[in-house]
């Protein structure tokens, strides 16, 4: 009995749905940062990156997992934790209001097949940065997983959102992609094509409880600088807020 091949699953998809229509979806249900929140507060979480350690004990003891069926214990690190929480705040909302909802990284090592370690997400500088993060319905973030013209424009969009765009060393060749795109027929009509001509849909306005929730997480992020444990990444955090021209002896400019 000979066998049956499938069609790659993008493709019996893409079959049934246009370009166009994947970007209207992403259009009138993705959830964007205020640009003002991102100008209060750009790097949330400048303490961690995707695979650093976790440390419990104000920093000062390793935060183990251990397998029950073994008993090996093994240093537990970062996945998308911190990311999550920094875009979850920035956008007013909690963990536990956003049911079926996918933090997507927009700027990224572009490898559908996850084979190559994503330098831009282990860079502290961008890991936790809310401007490199929209929110989307999780069924639609493998759109931006595996189509690297969906990727491209919430790229766009961003960048002309936030009048910034991630300038790792990997990012030179998307960035001049982006610098030449001229393919507009399926970018979405409410997203800005140049810096600060509009905004997005779902754009979710800063608030009175959004700057109180920055306010506290830089008063966090001063005090860690001062007292926490000996595994806390001084000058690794120092360097990231020094990229983002935020002074630590400064109170948050609210």
């Amino acid at each position: 009995m000979s066998r049956i091949n499938l069609p790659n699953g993008l493709d019996a998809l893409m079959a049934e749905l246009s370009l166009e229509e994947v970007m209207r979806l992403i259009e009138r249900t993705a959830r964007w940062v205020d640009p003002q929140t991102f100008a209060l507060l750009p790097v949330w979480y400048p303490e961690y990156a995707r695979r650093v350690y976790f440390f419990k004990s104000n920093w000062s003891e390793p935060q183990m997992n251990t397998n029950r069926t073994t008993g090996n214990s093994v240093h537990k690190q970062e996945g998308n934790l911190y990311a999550n929480k920094a875009l979850t705040h920035a956008l007013g909302l909690r963990s536990d209001g956003r049911d079926g909802w996918t933090c997507c990284h927009l700027w990224g090592v572009d490898d559908a097949k996850y084979q190559v370690a994503n330098a831009v997400v282990q860079d502290r500088r961008f890991f936790s940065c809310v401007a490199n993060m929209v929110l989307l319905p999780t069924p639609l973030k493998a759109f931006t997983d595996t189509m690297p013209e969906v990727k491209s424009m919430l790229r766009i969009c961003a960048r002309n959102t936030y009048g910034w765009q991630c300038d790792h060393e990997t990012q030179t060749e998307s960035n001049e992609l982006l610098d030449g795109w001229s393919d507009w027929q399926d970018y979405p009509e409410s997203w800005p094509r140049k810096p600060g001509n509009s905004e997005p849909k779902g754009v979710m306005k800063i608030n009175a409880d959004i700057r109180k929730t920055a306010q506290r997480r830089w008063k966090a992020i001063q005090n860690d600088l001062q007292n926490a444990g000996p595994h806390y990444p001084r000058d690794e955090v120092l360097a990231t807020l020094d990229y983002w021209k935020m002074d630590p002896a400064k109170p948050l400019a609210l």
